[in-house]
């Protein structure tokens, strides 16, 4: 098996190599080189495996605060606050929208009457 085999065999061990890639914090010749130099069972990695394990922390927490957060929430409250927006919705489009009734009322003359009958 040839190194570079190895090498692509110790990625797919480790996909925290791939997110860092993707982010742009290193690139695949750097880490190829790392793993030419010191092999797979150096400390070098534990640079490149934390800094996943972190973003993978705040991608959970993000998510366990958003679930908490409509845990607490009142939809009583929620459903209030709906409403009056609504009302205030209906009051901004009754100042704005013009109504379709003519100002004064027309009506049209008889036909069997002349002007001045």
């Amino acid at each position: 098996m040839s190194k570079i085999d190895e090498f692509k065999k110790f990625v797919r061990l480790h996909p925290e190599f791939i997110e860092q890639v993707n982010m742009n914090n290193v690139s695949w010749q750097s880490l190829y080189e790392l793993y030419d130099m010191y092999g797979e069972d150096s400390n070098v990695w534990e640079r490149y495996t934390t800094n996943s394990s972190k973003t993978s922390t705040t991608k959970n927490s993000a998510w366990s605060d958003i679930v908490n957060i409509a845990k607490n929430m009142d939809v009583n409250k929620v459903q209030e606050g709906i409403l009056s927006l609504q009302k205030a919705l209906g009051l901004v489009s009754d100042l704005f929208v013009k109504d379709n009734k003519p100002k004064s009322e027309y009506t049209p003359r008889p036909l069997y009457k002349h002007f001045e009958d």
